[in-house]
This record gives C-alpha cells, structure tokens and sequence, in this order.
C-alpha cells in the first residue's frame, strides 16, 4: 500500500507557464530567447538555438509569436483559476519553479523584487488554501540573460555566491508554508542543454566540456551550501535532488554492450546522484576527466562542503527509456527526451517518437532506492498526446490516462511487491503548457486544456479533460483504483 500522506500531485514550470516576461520588473531568461521551431524545420536531433547571437537578436525582438515561452499559459495572471481547477482533482501537491530573472532581475540586485516577492507568496498562499503541498524548484531551465552577460554563467564561481542569495531569500521569506525544496531541475541536463541550465555557451573552442563541468561543480557547492542553510533554518524542511533518469538497456547480451550500460548510467545518471547524495566524486567520473583531459578547479573546501550537506530524497523524472549498444548499424534512431535514441524494437512509442517503457519506472525505482537506500520522489512522469477540442468543448483523451494508469501500477508494484520508500508522484503538465524543447502547444500533458495553439491564438480559457475525473478517481483511491 502507498503511504497514507503519498503526494499526489502535478507540476509545472515558470518558464513554460508563467508568461508576463516583462511585468513587474522580470527581466529576459534564456527561455525567453528560444524559438518555436515548426515541424517542417526540425531535424532528429533537438536544437536549443541559444548561443550569443540568438540572445542578441531575441533581446531587440519583442515577438511574443515566435517566442512562445514569454506568453506561456499567462499563469502569471490565472493562477487562481488553474490552481482550484487543480484542486477540483483533489491533489495533494502542486511543484512549480521560481523565476530567478523575476525575483532577482539584475542577478545581483542587493534587494529581492517585492513584487515578484508578493507574487509568489500568493501562489504559495493559494496551494495552501486548496489542501496542496507545494514543492518548489529555486531554478528550472530558465538561466537569467544578465548572469550570462555579466558573469559568463555557471563557469564563473561567483554564480555560487549569487545563486545563494537568491535561494536563500526565497526560503528564508516561505520557509514556514514550504516543506520541500529542489535546488536544480534535471540537473544532468547541463551536459546536453549548457545554456538554459547553466548559462553556458558553446563557444566552439574545445573547452566547451570542461566549462560544463565545471559549471555543474559550482552548483553542487551551491546546493550543499543551500542545503546546509535548509537544514539550519528549520530541520522539517527536506531538500531533494533532481536528475531526468535515463533508463538504459543492454541491446544486447554481448558483454561490451552490457559494459557499455553501465559506463552510460554512470556518467548520464548517476554522476549527479552520487555527488547529491553520497557528497563525493565517484572514482568512474575521476576516470572519465582524466581521460577526456578535464581539467577542474575543486577546492578542498569546496569538497567537505559537498560531503557535509547531502541531499534528503532522490527526486527524478522518468519519460522513457532507452539502449546502447557498440554496433548501431542497421538501428533506426527516435526521439527521446532531450536525445535522439536508438528504437527498441519491444517498445510501442507516442506520436512524437518518445517510446512508451512502464516497467522501466519500476525498474528504475529499485535501482535507485538499492543504491542510496533514500526516499525516492517521482517529480516527473507523463506523455505528450495531440488532443482535439470538440463542438461542445470536451476532451475525449483515454489514452491518457491509459499511459498514466500502466506507470502507476509499476510504480505500485515497486511499493508494494518490491518495498520501495516512495513520497509521491508528481505527473507533469497537469495543465496544458509550453513544451519545455520545442517551445509548442501541440505536445498537451494537461487533464486541463488551454485554448491556444503553437501561436498563441485561441480563447485561452481552460477545459477539463476526460482524464482529469480518472486522476481525481486515482487520487481520491490513494492508487487503488486505477481503471
């Protein structure tokens, strides 16, 4: 059985609902200078499209068409409205982001934004209000323009100190209405997506790893250092890791692709867990810089800073899984999340490519709670799907909740028949919001449909979906209901 106080929940992200880029006082993040990029016009391959020029040419462009993140869902101006919808499903928990641009709008501003202040302590207020625990990310995916201009990013140590401030001001003013607190959304994002993580950009040079991780180093003292001062203010409040789990199989039994596995879920996976967690760089990371000649600036302080100040559960996304194998000839590649991947031809996959693994939540949740013997967290789990507004404004969506019925009961069978420790599950995108890649609205997660297209036309006004009663139904069950 899931534990009585099991966090049903869904989340979102500043960047990809908020909107109002330019409101009171926020200035531009790196999600505010990425495209939407039409079908016609993509490769297999994802693109961010953000390095100097880009953010040269989006800052003298006030577009909000071609540039989907600064509208958003206008969350920023609705969260009243979508915050009792989701209540209506009788969530228990709602996880949203911060605005680092909005709180802080000059990086280093020796005072917060009231405004963006008062704000957020009303969308807190409004959680508590509809019976929802709120979880919040300090940063997801949308790196403030000026840290990149004036410091280069993550490269630059001082992003410790600045991060800090920030972080800290936040939970200083929210610590007694907030429990749970993630410092870096999908931290290992970093190594394919430097610009909106870190604020690092590919400077062609052949440092471009090296910087990346020595961005991602700068940020594990920072999240110690705010762990430490979490722990310090109020020992009730818990701060989580947060990786996008990429679950790998052996394509085939051959030992080098078995070796080959394990090699990726080192340095794709569990690098960052290991460091969060156990408060050391594991030796398989010490080899791989030694081999790929990266060379990083790690004090010793920095070091027991780390080791001292470890994080409280493992949190993680999960969205699909994939293989690897030292002899690709004759794979077909797909897409997957954030990578293109190599198909696995016992998967069935959604509209968009991404392939469809249930079992491989199951597996990944003994995986994790085996190594670090933590509660584990679901932060992230759901599927994009085109959906169709009819005549009389419904959406007739099973499959849905199809795929979401078939991952809760692995994620059950984890619990129940494998003893897993599991706090909650968060489904992302419980409303309809900007897709965190491409920048679009035809990807839909929501159980809440928002009237508005790739373009940002239509009513904007919010539809319940089918699914929306069958997730209320799961909730209100605790997981035992689920058809």
């Amino acid at each position: 059985m899931l534990r009585k106080d099991f966090l049903w929940g869904g989340g979102i992200a500043a960047p990809q609902a908020e909107g109002a880029y330019d409101v009171d006082g926020r200035t531009m993040s790196v999600a505010d200078t990425m495209l939407f990029q039409p079908k016609a016009d993509r490769t297999k391959t994802i693109q961010y499209y953000v390095d100097f020029d880009s953010i040269k040419k989006a800052k003298a462009d006030k577009d909000v068409i071609m540039y989907p993140k600064r509208r958003g869902i206008d969350f920023y101006h609705t969260y009243k409205e979508d915050i009792k919808l989701l209540a209506g499903m009788n969530m228990k928990a709602f996880r949203f982001s911060i605005s680092w641009s909005r709180v802080y709008p000059n990086g280093d501003d020796e005072k917060p934004n009231e405004l963006a202040m008062e704000y957020y302590n009303n969308v807190i207020d409004e959680c508590l209000k509809n019976n929802m625990e709120p979880i919040i990310t300090i940063s997801h995916f949308d790196m403030p323009l000026v840290l990149i201009e004036k410091y280069n990013g993550w490269t630059n140590r001082k992003l410790i100190d600045l991060y800090y401030n920030y972080a800290t001001t936040v939970i200083k003013r929210f610590n007694h209405k907030v429990k749970y607190w993630l410092n870096f959304n999908e931290i290992n994002m970093s190594v394919k997506a430097g610009p909106k993580c870190l604020g690092i950009i590919d400077l062609k040079d052949g440092k471009h790893e090296e910087r990346i991780f020595q961005g991602l180093h700068h940020q594990f003292v920072a999240s110690a250092m705010v762990t430490k001062f979490v722990h310090d203010l109020n020992p009730d409040m818990k701060v989580g890791s947060m990786v996008a789990y990429f679950t790998t199989y052996a394509y085939t039994c051959r030992p080098e692709d078995a070796f080959l596995q394990v090699q990726d879920d080192q340095m794709r996976n569990l690098f960052f867990l290991d460091i969060l967690h156990k408060g050391e760089y594991p030796y398989y990371a010490l080899a791989y810089f030694k081999k790929k000649n990266i060379k990083l600036v790690r004090t010793e302080e920095d070091l027991a800073i780390i080791k001292a100040n470890t994080a409280d559960f493992v949190g993680f996304s999960y969205y699909n899984s994939k293989i690897t194998t030292n002899d690709t000839q004759g794979l077909e590649l797909t897409a997957g999340n954030v990578q293109s991947v190599y198909k696995n031809p016992y998967l069935k996959a959604n509209a968009w490519g991404w392939q469809v693994d249930p079992l491989g939540l199951r597996n990944t949740l003994n995986h994790l709670y085996d190594r670090y013997n933590l509660p584990l967290f679901i932060l992230e789990n759901s599927s994009g799907f085109f959906d169709e507004l009819t005549e009389d404004n419904k959406i007739h969506d099973p499959y849905r909740s199809e795929f979401l019925r078939v991952h809760i009961q692995e994620m059950k069978n984890a619990v129940d028949v494998d003893g897993v420790d599991l706090l909650g599950y968060i489904m992302w995108g419980p409303i309809d919001v900007v897709s965190s890649s491409k920048s679009e609205m035809t990807k839909r997660y929501g159980f809440i449909y928002v009237d508005q297209d790739n373009y940002g036309n239509g009513s904007k006004k919010r539809y319940i979906k089918d699914s929306y009663y069958w997730y209320k139904k799961v909730i209100d069950t605790n997981g035992e209901d689920l058809d």
